[in-house]
């Protein structure tokens, strides 16, 4: 019998996927948190095969909570609503074992859990398309300078704290709009955070 968790704060969700496998002769639902500090200390008492998780949640989300059981003995199976290259990046660091978008046929989940213990890992086609389409196209250094606007710091503000002249941090500026093909910083935020791309 395949031992599982879930994690998942919208209840009804969370309720109906358990539901769901629990139809599966061979899976049971031994657990079920809503966000993932709750997975973390269930995966430790209950020691499930897997443990499928959402990313967006209350406290501690998916992908942290994944980084923290890896090498835990349980496959990760990351469940969620987002397509975004940065975030299955960030999911194939930690080693998760599968990463499906809740779009997918119900049936695919049991069949994916199944794939995973078996030792494969399973990612949605459409992000593995958009892994190798698209990465961030910005440095590090561009990357500082776009985290030092998202958090409402100007140019000057950027300048001194990465010990750069203001004339420097235009140039930045101008090279990330470009990069991002956008037309002001707030639209660079935008994108650079719709991408999944913010670490």
């Amino acid at each position: 019998m395949i031992k599982v968790v879930i994690a998942e704060d919208q209840k009804m969700l969370l309720g109906a996927l358990a539901a769901l496998l629990e139809l599966e002769e061979d899976i049971t639902v031994v657990g079920k948190a809503s966000n993932g500090d709750e997975a973390v200390k269930l995966v430790g008492q209950l020691q499930p095969d897997v443990c499928i998780m959402d990313i967006e949640m209350p406290g501690k989300g998916g992908l942290e909570a994944a980084e923290e059981l890896k090498g835990s003995g349980c496959k990760i199976i990351i469940l969620t609503t987002f397509a975004r290259p940065g975030y299955f990046e960030r999911a194939r660091k930690a080693g998760v074992n599968g990463y499906l978008l809740k779009d997918s046929p119900s049936e695919e989940l049991a069949a994916s859990i199944r794939s995973v213990v078996a030792g494969r890992r399973i990612y949605a086609p459409e992000l593995i398309d958009e892994a190798y389409s698209e990465g961030n196209p910005l440095t590090e250094r561009e990357s500082e300078v776009l985290l030092l606007m998202a958090d409402g710091k100007n140019t000057k503000e950027i300048a001194n704290q990465l010990f750069l002249t203001t004339g420097t941090v235009r140039n930045y500026v101008s090279v990330i709009l470009d990069k991002l093909d956008v037309s002001n910083r707030v639209e660079a935020i935008k994108r650079f955070k719709d991408k999944g791309w913010f670490k």
